[in-house]
Parts: structure tokens; sequence; C-alpha cells
């Protein structure tokens, strides 16, 4: 039987381990957490988890180590009803790892990318592509083997009359480009944050950044966190509030934001209702710890 998926999301898939009440090290030094979890990680991941709970059809194309990790992370996915046949195993690389260090509302984190970097474009099948209506790359910077061939990935994308979007998420290097500006032509809706946007444009304000990634992307969203999101489109362009929440703790926001959006999207949602849904998925995410906690059945 083929099964036809409202979404593939492809990108890098992980695990957080969340460390509360310690923010800096210091060397030769041990210091006392107040509380620490293991959870879902991953921009990819965490916006295929919430996306799947929020009504779509999601099929999930990554990368993970034969090790525990990579298991936690297959077995989250799959409860959430993300189809993960498509999955690459590696027998050599770990699977990776981001450690978030917080304290009151500030944190730093430091990444292992293992499998991260690996997801390759031919793993984005031609077959994969033809079976769903819109496809959705995440963490593009730390994707390091898919940069060269992106920009052909999302072009047959969009000529197998898909709609595509983008999370491009920090650059680690710095160099804000790794091809991006190949790939923002094809791409529907490029998702960055305010740093994000700001880096690669070189302004200061979020909104002028905004407009001039729309020269690229049809569709701008650029997420200002507790300030909401704003929006540009070829038509018009405006704020979108955020929605008053209790804030637990922030991982995974932005990615359920994505979700939100995206759900909406496949409904037939106005780019207006689109943004509203992701503020409320984002004022969801961040009630509990962690990407999906707030995502889980029953909740």
């Amino acid at each position: 039987m083929l099964l036809v998926f409202d979404c593939v999301v492809a990108g890098e898939a992980n695990i957080d381990l969340l460390v509360d009440g310690v923010l800096e090290l210091e060397v030769g030094k041990e210091k006392l957490a107040d509380d620490c979890s293991v959870v879902l990680g991953g921009s990819s991941s965490i916006t295929a988890f919430n996306l799947s709970k929020l009504g779509a059809s999601v099929k999930f194309i990554g990368v993970l180590g034969r090790d525990i990790f990579g298991n936690y992370v297959r077995d989250k996915l799959v409860s959430a009803g993300v189809d993960v046949s498509a999955m690459r195993w590696s027998d050599t690389t770990k699977s990776g790892i981001t450690i978030w260090h917080s304290h009151h509302k500030q944190r730093a984190g430091v990444t292992y990318s293992g499998t991260i970097a690996q997801l390759r474009a031919s793993d984005i099948t031609d077959e994969s592509m033809r079976n769903a209506r819109h496809l959705h790359v995440g963490a593009y910077y730390l994707l390091r083997d898919f940069h060269r061939d992106a920009p052909s990935v999302f072009a047959a994308a969009k000529a197998a009359g898909l709609s595509t979007s983008l999370d491009c998420n920090y650059d680690p290097s710095e160099s804000w480009d790794s091809n991006i500006w190949n790939v923002l032509p094809h791409t529907d809706v490029f998702f960055p944050n305010e740093k994000e946007a700001t880096e690669l444009t070189g302004r200061e304000d979020p909104r002028e950044a905004a407009r001039d990634l729309a020269r690229y992307a049809r569709t701008v969203v650029v997420k200002l966190g507790a300030d909401g999101a704003f929006v540009v489109t070829p038509e018009e362009s405006f704020h979108q509030p955020a929605i008053p929440s209790k804030v637990v703790d922030t991982t995974g926001a932005g990615d359920s934001f994505n979700a939100g959006y995206l759900a909406k999207l496949l409904q037939g949602g106005s780019i207006q209702e689109c943004a509203q849904a992701g503020a409320e998925a984002g004022a969801r995410c961040v009630r509990m710890i962690g990407g999906t906690a707030a995502f889980e059945d029953g909740r």
C-alpha cells in the first residue's frame, strides 16, 4: 500500500541532556546541579514529534548511531506516530548529544555532532518526496554533509509539487553561508530566529533582516522569543504577538513554533492562522521541561 505523508521532516536527531542550576563550568572545580533531564533533542526531531502530535502524518529522515541514544530517539519518535522507516543507522559513528546548562533563564550548550552532521542529499529520495505534500529541513547549519547538494534537494521537492520549509539554527562556523543562499530561492517558508536572521543579513533590526531574507525565500518567519514573531510574505508583513504562558523551560520552543505553523499550513490555513498556531504551539512547549513533553498524550 502506498503511504502518503503530510510532511517529510529531514535533519538531525539526537538527545538533549538538560542541566539546571549551573550555567558556567570552571576548570578544576565540580559544581552541583539542581536538576537534570534526558529528553528528545534536535530541531528537526522535535518538530517532527510535535507536528505528528498535532495531527499531521510525518515521515522522518535522519541518521542515528546504533547505541542507547539512537534507540531512545527512535523510540520517542515512534511513540508519537512518526514513521522512521527511512532512518539510516551508523555502525561507526555515535549518535549526537547536546548538553544544555541553564540558570535563571539563561543557558549555554555544547554539542557532540556525531551522526547529526551525516545526513546526505541522497537520503532524501525521489520516492520519499513523491509520497509527501511538504518537505521540512531543520538545523541546516549542523548538517555538514548535506550542504553541497541541498539546493538540488529543495529544487527537486518543488518540481515534485511539494511545498518546502527550512530552519537553519545557529551556525557554529559563523560563516553564515554553507550554500544556504542557493537553498532559499526554493524555500516557501524560512524559520530563522532573531539572532540567526540578523547574523545572516548583517542587520541589527530583525524586521529589516526579515525583509532582506524575503528577497530569497517566499515567506520569512523570524521568531522573536517572548516578543512573538515577525512575518514577511510577498503580499504583506505583520507582527505575531507571543501567547502568554508560564515559562518552565524554553528548550524546543522555536521548533514547536515550526510544528504549529506547519500543522495549520497543511490544513489549508492562512498565513495569519499559521503564525497564530505557531505562537500557540511555542507557548504550549515552554510550560514543561523539554521540547516535546507538553505534546505528549493527554497534556
